[in-house]
């Protein structure tokens, strides 16, 4: 994991049960997914004597590349008595897990999507640059921000790049989320980047920056 869990706990007494009980769960998680970027771990008691349902309230946020926001909950209704805390936490974390297997299956299959049609070119054009640092965004015409580095663009032409500017390029999944690699201008040789009324890709019907 990225940054380390943090785990909080409000009008519950943490105890070294509880704290290995949930450091089990996440080593769990990190199995089942080994690129969470963040995990932030609630467990709290919401009433002092309900008149059903668990006193118990555990929440899992997580964050997981390219950008996805996952959010497990467990607060067992009526249906269950007063169930025990440890009980509650176990309950959350296999409502994470699963997440995070469909997520990860979600992904591979992408992911091999992609490999397979590795022959095939995307069309995108240049969002964002920050020349300074040696980095920028594309947005391919099906609406992905992909991030690419100086060394990727074909020919040395990094600075020849513009707001705006069509290129072709290869999406794969990096570490950090979808990253491109052989960056091409598809401007004719010669010609300034970025022109619009010169720029042979055109953006889709609705495309935003």
């Amino acid at each position: 994991m990225k940054v380390p869990p943090e785990i909080t706990y409000r009008n519950v007494d943490k105890t070294n049960a509880l704290d290995a009980l949930v450091k089990e769960k996440i080593a769990k998680l990190e199995q089942v997914c080994d690129y969470i970027s963040s995990c932030h771990i609630v467990i709290e008691k919401i009433h002092d004597r309900p008149r059903s349902g668990s006193p118990y309230r555990v929440r899992i946020d997580m964050t997981v590349p390219p950008g996805h926001e996952l959010v497990a909950e467990s607060n067992p209704p009526d249906v269950n008595q007063y169930p025990p805390l440890e009980a509650v936490i176990r309950d959350a974390f296999h409502a994470a897990t699963r997440q995070l297997r469909e997520l990860a299956r979600q992904q591979r299959e992408s992911d091999k999507s992609r490999t397979n049609d590795s022959a095939q070119q995307t069309t995108a054009l240049v969002i964002k640059l920050f020349p300074e640092q040696g980095y920028g965004f594309l947005k391919t015409l099906d609406g992905e921000e992909v991030y690419f580095h100086r060394n990727s663009v074909l020919h040395d032409d990094f600075d020849r790049l513009e707001i705006g500017t069509g290129v072709h390029c290869f999406v794969e999944l990096g570490e950090e989320g979808l990253q491109a690699s052989t960056v091409k201008i598809v401007d004719k040789p010669g010609v300034g980047a970025g022109k619009a009324e010169q720029t042979i890709v055109k953006p889709p019907l609705g495309w935003q920056e």
